[in-house]
């Protein structure tokens, strides 16, 4: 058995989760784990999660139980040392040789592990990209709490659907936090939103760009002029997937770095559909030309000067 580790925000939890169905699809016997959401663990963390996986409807998975939990990562007082000393060696990655921790933007191997517990939050599209029908199926929109907010989406979504709409998420809040900054801030910078909604504008001269972001009021500074933008502010707590379902309805989509837009972009389902992300999602991550597309197979990928790399 492989069980997979939930764990993050909804955009990981659900990159996780196409792992989890992707092994399924091969044959494989796989569960999850999702203690990381115990009261337990949640009262350790600075920014508290929730398992939001079932906010899409009817969505199916089954759950490690406890002793399937402790066949692949219980141990004894010489296997915990044996596995501390094995892994300042360099022989294994973790302390226990049963876990498989993300080090690398890919790693094929995952899908030939049996008997291993997998621990990551598998961004590259690369993993699941196969199955993407398959995930859209599954990923199922719930109706907005609020009948008349549902409604409002709806007709949204239709408009969407008729013209040239481009999705523009930008990810401000806690990207904008010192220690985060120097992680992911500066990567998608004014000139890389520039440059993409003017590759759109070049194409669609009537393009209309909807503002996906949870700063508002920034949103509502820097896109005036209503003709060209309109700001999505209505989508909140809980109700925020309903943001992903609008993204879904663009003909484009510009994408933060940011696993929440990359699943509003990958749950699209028209054929005529384009996406721009980021070249990079990380400044501590290199990345070459080559292998990016390979990972991210039919993407449009800019850098953070606005040049299609």
């Amino acid at each position: 058995m492989v069980i997979v580790k939930i764990a993050g925000g909804l955009g990981n939890q659900m990159q996780q989760y196409s792992v989890y169905r992707k092994l399924l699809s091969m044959g494989k016997e796989a569960k999850l784990d999702l203690s990381w959401f115990s009261p337990k663990v949640q009262e350790k963390m600075l920014a508290k999660r929730d398992f939001e996986l079932p906010l899409f409807v009817g969505i199916p998975y089954e759950e490690a139980s406890k002793e399937e939990l402790d066949k692949l990562l219980a141990q004894s007082f010489m296997e915990k040392v044996k596995g501390k000393i094995r892994r300042k060696l360099g022989k294994q990655d973790s302390d226990n040789e049963n876990v498989f921790l993300e080090k690398e933007m890919y790693h094929p191997e995952i899908f030939d592990f049996d008997d291993k517990y997998i621990d990551g939050y598998f961004a590259c599209q690369k993993y699941y990209g196969d199955i993407m029908p398959q995930l859209r199926e599954l990923f199922v929109f719930p109706e907005h709490s609020i009948p008349e907010l549902q409604q409002r989406n709806m007709v949204m979504a239709l408009k969407m659907d008729k013209e040239n709409s481009v999705s523009v998420h930008i990810r401000r809040g806690d990207y904008l936090d010192p220690e985060n900054f120097k992680v992911l801030g500066n990567i998608a910078t004014e000139q890389y939103y520039e440059s993409a909604m003017k590759y759109f504008m070049d194409k669609y001269p009537d393009t209309h760009f909807y503002i996906f972001t949870s700063d508002h009021e920034y949103a509502r500074e820097n896109f005036k002029d209503e003709s060209l933008y309109t700001i999505i502010d209505w989508n909140t707590g809980r109700d925020s997937v309903q943001d992903l379902m609008l993204m879904s309805h663009c003909k484009g989509n510009i994408c933060a770095n940011s696993t929440f837009s990359f699943w509003g972009a990958r749950l699209n389902k028209r054929t005529d559909h384009e996406v721009i992300r980021t070249f990079t999602m990380r400044n501590n991550q290199h990345c070459e030309p080559d292998i990016m597309h390979d990972y991210w197979d039919g993407w449009i990928l800019m850098d953070k000067d606005g040049k299609i790399v």
